[in-house]
């Protein structure tokens, strides 16, 4: 077993992850530097530290199909260790990678410990809280930044509110030209359990208004578990600012000003089976400005088009 490496970077007020190159002359130079010196450039850009631990991937499947699964998580240490477990028996060749936001329960060193069973099992720890859609933006840059990176990413909760066993069909559905695989709770054959009355209202007044200032005819605009194809991630990438849950709407949106395929398969939506909602008011305010800025937004444009346009 390739023994584990610690590397730092640093994300110069933009979320997500820059990467270093270790090359002999950027250790010499962070050797004049010092560490004090190196502290004061941190402190001047203001920018979060960000550890990364890698194992090398296995190239036993490096012909197959390459499915990045990316798990953004926070205070999962009940969920993570088996979720992982099943995500690694599934008939797929899969690179899992888990964004971890300094999870006091000790998720990142169960994944570190899984870690000594899977070298394609990479974990991104992170200095704070820092939102779901900086995970998110985080996940794809590391992807992205590969020797290879995955044909296919998937993103999905990681209390098991999204069935592991679903990712194959998700799969399934990108390989015949979907550029974006919504799983999807509001077309024929898809579910939401667990939920009351007053839940299902809230998302289904949600996923409206989300449709909308989307500009997508899309029946789970909220959905987080989801197959992206590496074209639709190199289009939206360099767009997206997102924080928090609105990051599952600018995708679309993104996605449609590309001009790029979207489609969705039904799923059972199961309301954590372990754990606690970690879904904050500030991250409700959050969605709900990016609703109202991109609702203006659109407005404004639409004002400002030539009919022949």
């Amino acid at each position: 077993m390739t023994r584990v490496r610690k590397r730092e970077f640093n994300s110069i007020n933009k979320p997500g992850i820059r990467h270093v190159s270790c090359t002999r002359k950027i250790r010499h130079g962070f050797k004049r530097l010092g560490a004090g010196g190196i502290l004061k450039i941190l402190a001047a850009v203001n920018a979060p530290l960000v550890t990364i631990q890698l194992e090398p991937m296995d190239s036993e499947c490096s012909n197959r199909v390459l499915v990045g699964i990316l798990l953004p998580t926070y205070c999962e240490a009940e969920n993570i260790g088996s979720l992982i477990n099943e995500i690694q028996k599934l008939d797929l060749n899969t690179i899992v990678t888990v964004v971890d936001d300094s999870s006091p329960d000790g998720t990142v060193k169960i994944v570190q410990n899984q870690q000594k069973k899977f070298s394609n099992l990479h974990v991104i720890s992170r200095s704070g809280k820092l939102g779901l859609g900086t995970a998110i933006v985080a996940g794809f840059r590391h992807f992205m930044s590969l020797p290879r990176p995955p044909d296919y990413i998937i993103t999905m909760d990681s209390d098991y509110s999204h069935n592991p066993k679903d990712i194959v069909r998700l799969v399934e559905d990108a390989k015949k030209g979907n550029d974006l695989v919504i799983g999807s709770r509001y077309v024929t054959g898809g579910a939401s359990k667990n939920w009351p009355l007053r839940r299902r209202v809230i998302s289904r007044c949600a996923n409206l208004i989300a449709a909308f200032v989307a500009g997508r005819r899309i029946k789970d605009c909220t959905s987080g578990f989801r197959c992206y194809s590496r074209k639709y991630v190199e289009r939206v990438l360099p767009s997206l600012h997102s924080t928090t849950y609105e990051i599952q709407i600018e995708t679309l949106r993104q996605g449609k000003l590309s001009h790029l395929q979207i489609g969705e398969v039904p799923i059972m939506f199961i309301d954590r089976k372990k754990g606690k909602s970690k879904l904050s008011k500030d991250e409700i305010s959050a969605f709900l400005t990016y609703v109202a800025k991109s609702s203006l937004a659109g407005s404004w444009h639409k004002s400002n088009t030539l009919p022949n346009e």
